[in-house]
């Protein structure tokens, strides 16, 4: 991922946080010929690997030999920047659109698990993750034990084991602090629910 110095995020801790706060990710691998395959799956991210499943059906894990090349993309909230919004524009009008948005890049190797009870404890721990906090949380364990064995048949576990994180956060870090107000400013009129994020996140860097 292409990250100039300015954005990009060097704390592990932080890049975590951000992947535990999304939740998902495009699981990219390339098939023998080289062909790109992408799957959007939910994910758990605990040390260095990360676990999620897809459907059986779902020809994306045939194509996986043991150890193959995987990288994960976890994208944030983002936003189009308007340069109108830019001190700069009433100055000398030298100023440009742009986009911010954060991201995170997970590369490693694929491992497939088909282990009944590898995949049962994946999907406890997945489920248990979006359960807690809610009124009345649903767990694996409250349906059937024949309905899980049948849909658990139905799936094929994957696990990628991390060699390499990359977090990048594009917010106008190398513009004046002028056209960064500027820019939170405009995003919060905006009418699309990432732009009050991504204003949040730029006003985090005025404060830094």
């Amino acid at each position: 991922m292409y990250t100039p110095r300015h954005n990009l995020i060097q704390d592990e801790a932080v890049i975590r946080k951000m992947v535990a706060a999304v939740r998902t990710a495009w699981f990219v691998t390339a098939d023998a010929d080289g062909i790109p395959q992408a799957t959007f799956l939910p994910i758990i991210w605990r040390e260095n690997a990360v676990v999620m499943h897809v459907a059986r059906a779902n020809r994306h894990w045939r194509n996986l030999a043991p150890g193959s090349p995987a990288l994960l993309i976890v994208t944030g909230p983002d936003a189009y920047i308007s340069p109108s919004w830019y001190e700069q524009k009433r100055i000398d009008g030298r100023v440009v659109p742009t986009w911010d948005y954060t991201a995170v890049h997970l590369i490693g190797t694929a491992t497939v698990h088909e282990d009944p009870e590898w995949l049962r404890t994946a999907v406890t721990e997945l489920t248990d993750a979006h359960e807690t906090g809610r009124e009345h949380p649903w767990a694996v364990s409250d349906a059937p034990a024949d309905h899980i064995d049948f849909e658990l048949s139905g799936i094929v576990g994957i696990e990628v084991t991390v060699t390499r994180i990359e977090g990048k956060a594009k917010l106008n870090q190398n513009y004046p602090a002028a056209d960064r107000r500027g820019a939170v400013d405009g995003l919060a009129r905006e009418p699309f629910p990432d732009a009050l994020v991504v204003a949040e996140q730029i006003a985090a860097t005025l404060q830094d």
